[in-house]
């Protein structure tokens, strides 16, 4: 699977592309929501990982254009956030998931294998 990892928050990104990698998945790294949206426009991804709280946008707007410019099926997206869904906003009806920051990679792991298996 390919996946699109979006998190202001350097070290937490590098760690969670290692260890995507490690479980056989491909994975790509951007800082801002700009820099996501950059390269969703010059690759497809199967999943997004976004962080709800971006420097220069809200990760409620990378998931809304990350949705409106998919061709074909668009990306399994997972909000990734310090806040518990139920206070994350409207960003229940745009995210397919929601994990609470620190993530629990097992969880994770077998919301990215469901697309796989299906």
């Amino acid at each position: 699977m390919n996946v699109l990892i979006v998190d202001d928050n350097h070290a937490a990104a590098d760690l969670l592309q290692e260890l995507l990698v490690l479980q056989d998945h491909t994975a790509c790294c951007t800082y801002t929501g700009q820099q996501a949206l950059d390269v969703a426009a010059q690759q497809r991804f199967d999943a997004a990982l976004v962080d709800l709280t971006l420097p220069d946008f809200p990760g409620t707007e990378v998931a809304r254009q990350l949705r409106a410019s998919a061709r074909g099926e668009p990306p399994l997206l997972v909000a990734i956030s310090g806040y518990a869904a139920d206070e994350a906003g409207d960003a229940a009806g745009l995210f397919d998931h929601h994990l609470q920051k620190p993530i629990d990679f097992d969880v994770l792991d077998r919301i990215l294998a469901r697309p796989l298996a299906g």
